[in-house]
């Protein structure tokens, strides 16, 4: 068990201003981080999916948690994404952030390759059992080989120095799964969950916080959302549970991530840059398009101001839930009301 008190809260996996250039945007990035900080978020989690790690060098990954350590002055802890091509070198990733002061580092599964279950196991056991910093397990299926139960309590239960595991499959029975599995043995070890669509759920059912790239976007919303849902404030919690969904599908599914996001946080008055993955003619056009969708969803809450053409009079109208429940068949919905149910038959809610 580690000495220091579980991460909790909402840690923002940001973007990476670049420059002209395509180089890291040093002023920018460090302007950034104060502004996130000074908004609310509860950490910081640099060189993540958002942060688009594989599209940087190793020095430049180093030199991103350098530039954010140096700006965050200990304001807030850093979760520092440490995923290198192999196990040395990420431990070598480890000892440098330790180094540095970062509260723990996140590791996501092997990747490009396809592993099974044992060989995930040896991979974070190995890294356990040799970094000077806690781990955070990164179980992204999507993109890289899952952890399972099994092996995510295995590891818990073997490695005091793997301290969280951080969840973007979205996938809520699985998270539920692996908390009974590990919280009755491991009071200290930290749920999070990266699937912005289903923040408030995941905290009901006892994560202690997410990491989620809209936050980097409405930071404000997001530590509204965790601090009214473990509050107990649900139906406030719900509705802006919905208000960001609706950011979340626009940035995700509307263009290669994470450009929805990249270009949403230009929305909001950073100088973000283009990214490093080139974009056909046809890709330029269409992040017009949802730029123009994303700067009216801003501009809702007042964080962004319409387009020249203003914005659909039809969807302002509209109440979060009503416009997720037409376009959606209210599954999301179902899936709260499902949880915030059986909290309440179990006395919890």
């Amino acid at each position: 068990m580690t000495a220091t008190a579980r991460l909790h809260g909402i840690f923002t996996p940001n973007i990476v201003p670049l420059d002209d250039r395509g180089q890291i945007n040093e002023s920018e990035l460090r302007r950034y981080t104060s502004w996130l900080i000074e908004r609310g978020v509860h950490g910081l989690y640099p060189n993540g999916s958002t942060g688009e790690f594989t599209r940087f060098s190793v020095e430049e990954r180093r030199r991103i948690i350098e530039i954010m350590v140096d700006e965050t002055r200990g304001r807030v802890p850093i979760l520092a994404g440490a995923a290198e091509a192999n196990v040395a070198e990420t431990i070598d990733a480890c000892e440098h952030y330790h180094r540095l002061g970062v509260r723990a580092v996140a590791i996501v599964s092997p990747f490009y390759y396809k592993l099974s279950p044992e060989s995930v196991y040896a991979y974070f056991k190995t890294i356990g059992d040799n970094s000077p910093v806690d781990v955070t397990l990164y179980n992204i299926p999507m993109f890289a080989s899952p952890i399972d139960v099994p092996t995510m309590t295995r590891l818990a239960l073997e490695c005091p120095r793997i301290a969280a595991i951080k969840d973007s499959s979205g996938d809520i029975p699985h998270m539920m799964r692996m908390i009974a599995a590990v919280r009755p043995h491991r009071p200290d070890f930290a749920f999070l969950t990266g699937w912005d669509a289903a923040v408030m759920p995941m905290l009901l059912i006892g994560c202690d916080g997410g990491t989620n790239a809209t936050s980097g976007i409405v930071p404000e919303l997001t530590r509204r959302l965790y601090d009214l849902t473990v509050g107990g404030r649900l139906d406030e919690a719900r509705e802006l549970q919905y208000k960001i969904l609706r950011l979340f599908d626009a940035a995700l599914y509307s263009a290669d991530f994470p450009e929805g996001f990249r270009a949403a946080l230009g929305l909001r008055g950073f100088r973000v840059g283009a990214g490093r993955q080139p974009m056909s003619d046809k890709q330029q056009v269409e992040i017009g398009t949802l730029r123009d969708t994303l700067a009216c969803l801003l501009a809702e809450e007042g964080f962004a101001d319409e387009p020249v053409g203003g914005c659909p009079a039809d969807a302002a109208a509209k109440r979060p839930q009503d416009q997720i429940q037409s376009s959606t068949g209210g599954n999301v919905d179902s899936i709260v009301q499902g949880v915030i149910a059986e909290l309440k038959r179990r006395g919890i809610a």
